[in-house]
């Protein structure tokens, strides 16, 4: 009985050493087909000579705040990958038998925005992360932070912060309010279901989301969360 037992850990290790080594395959053939007419340095580039381009030194510092506590709250941790958010996500994909877990970082997201689409695919998280591996070693955390907040979707058509800032609240991102700030910042986790013009409700709802996490993630007192909340009044 435990020569069976140990024969199919055996076989089960193998068969996940296989998939793996062919998911990792097929993710590095679709980097090279995504990055094949232009590399990550060069498309960086692309993205950074936009007019709409901002910088961090052009949004509230808590918009910025908000983002790293709703989207990856260890991104100045880790090196473009978190271990623990995987781990999480993959018994949460386990225990409802759904590919809908991605414990994606920041720096995953960008990989995402810049070459791939948001289809759910096994070879597609592999691929991004050679996409990952080279913004990590090529650019600063804040940079590709930066980078981020300028190529993710915010629903209605925007996708950047400049042109969110100014669709929904006729502002720059500079002149938001810490209200404005992290309304913004939980949006594109959902853009069809959390953009203000859709579904008001939900809207609220994850901006109270948004601002607990950041309470959770001490970014702010639970009394300056308060007096966010009051500004809607």
């Amino acid at each position: 009985m435990k020569k069976l037992l140990k024969r199919l850990i055996l076989l089960l290790l193998l068969a996940i050493i296989c998939a793996g080594a062919y998911f990792t395959a097929a993710g590095y053939v679709m980097y090279k087909k995504a990055t094949q007419a232009i590399s990550v340095v060069q498309k960086v580039k692309e993205v950074r000579t936009e007019d709409c381009y901002t910088t961090l030194d052009q949004i509230p510092d808590i918009y910025e705040d908000a983002v790293i506590s709703v989207e990856d709250h260890r991104f100045y941790k880790h090196h473009g990958v978190d271990v623990i958010a995987l781990g999480r996500a993959l018994v949460k994909n386990i225990q409802t038998m759904e590919f809908s877990q991605g414990g994606s970082t920041i720096t995953q997201q960008l990989a995402k925005n810049l070459f791939f689409t948001n289809e759910k695919k096994i070879e597609r998280k592999a691929a991004e992360l050679f996409v990952v591996y080279q913004l990590e070693k090529n650019y600063a955390k804040d940079v590709i932070l930066e980078l981020y907040i300028n190529t993710v979707y915010y629903g209605d058509g925007y996708y950047c912060v400049k042109d969110a800032a100014e669709g929904y609240f006729n502002k720059e991102p500079a002149e938001m309010t810490d209200y404005e700030s992290t309304m913004l910042a939980g949006i594109p986790n959902a853009p069809s279901v959390y953009a203000p013009t859709k579904n008001n409700d939900l809207a609220q709802k994850r901006h109270e989301h948004v601002l607990n996490r950041m309470v959770k993630c001490r970014a702010i007192t639970e009394e300056q969360k308060q007096k966010i909340l009051a500004e809607a009044d």
